[in-house]
């Protein structure tokens, strides 16, 4: 079980890059004042990951709030990703061009291939390695990529993922693909880890009662302690700040296995092997 102690504490990926077990993910959060207002909110309340992606339609204004904070670039992780429309070898190199400029930074932290597209993940890939070895990208790894979409990708690459982003939550434990990240030396970061907020689970309930915290402290501690980085979204600066507050506190063993038992292989967002868009 990983040690964090605070929001901005990291892990080091197998490249030896530090990147934070914890940040603010923008899905579905608008471009303009609403995204830089979360981002601000979320710098001021200690977080230093930013997770981004070309289809969110908001780099420019992560960019923004990261360079209005007054903290320095380097202090901040910001991961991007780039889009199924534009997978291919050549596409790539322009999307992370243009994924670049709107950031308004010379380099990511970790660029990401967002979902598996079929025929042409690998080329997607070729396009991320020359961008990690030109140094643009401190990191590079996937989004959504199942077991064997990993064993594909690496029975052919050069650079091995650094990271695999995919749904994950009480209701979606993952535990087989979570083992193979890990045997694998893959961080595994969680996307809609408070579930879209649809908590109202009894056990979430009750655990919350106990330990004095919110159902949704609840699920992001329990990631931490399963080794799960994770990027929770709001863009209310009172949850972003509740959604840290996770380090004063330890879930016990037992209610571990709680939550773990809460898994029902049910998602809420598309399955990779089955997605069209």
């Amino acid at each position: 079980m990983a040690n964090v102690r605070h929001v901005a504490e990291t892990t080091t990926l197998n490249n030896g890059v530090k990147m934070p077990w914890f940040g603010l993910g923008v899905y579905k959060t608008q471009e303009g004042p609403e995204v830089e207002n979360a981002v601000a909110a979320a710098l001021e309340a200690g977080y230093r990951l930013i997770d981004t992606a070309a289809l969110y339609g908001n780099e420019t204004g992560v960019g923004n709030a990261i360079r209005a904070s007054g903290i320095r670039r380097e202090e901040v992780f910001v991961t991007t990703k780039v889009w199924n429309s534009d997978q291919g070898y050549d596409e790539t190199l322009r999307a992370f061009e243009a994924s670049l400029a709107r950031l308004g930074f010379d380099y990511v932290d970790l660029y990401l291939v967002h979902w598996p597209v079929k025929g042409k993940y690998k080329d997607t890939w070729r396009a991320l390695e020359r961008l990690y070895k030109e140094g643009l990208t401190r990191a590079i790894g996937v989004s959504n990529f199942h077991i064997h979409h990993l064993e594909d990708l690496m029975s052919s690459c050069e650079v091995k993922p650094a990271v695999n982003q995919v749904e994950c939550h009480p209701l979606l434990t993952q535990t087989e693909l979570r083992k193979f990240c890990r045997e694998q030396n893959i961080a595994f970061q969680a996307w809609a880890p408070i579930m879209k907020g649809q908590l109202d689970l009894p056990v979430l309930t009750e655990l919350a009662a106990k330990y004095g915290k919110t159902p949704a402290q609840i699920v992001l501690r329990w990631d931490l302690q399963s080794d799960i980085l994770t990027i929770p979204k709001s863009i209310r600066p009172e949850r972003i700040r509740e959604n840290a507050n996770i380090f004063d506190f330890e879930l016990s063993d037992e209610d571990m296995a709680r939550i773990d038992a809460l898994n029902q292989n049910s998602r809420f967002g598309a399955d990779p092997d089955n997605f069209n868009f």
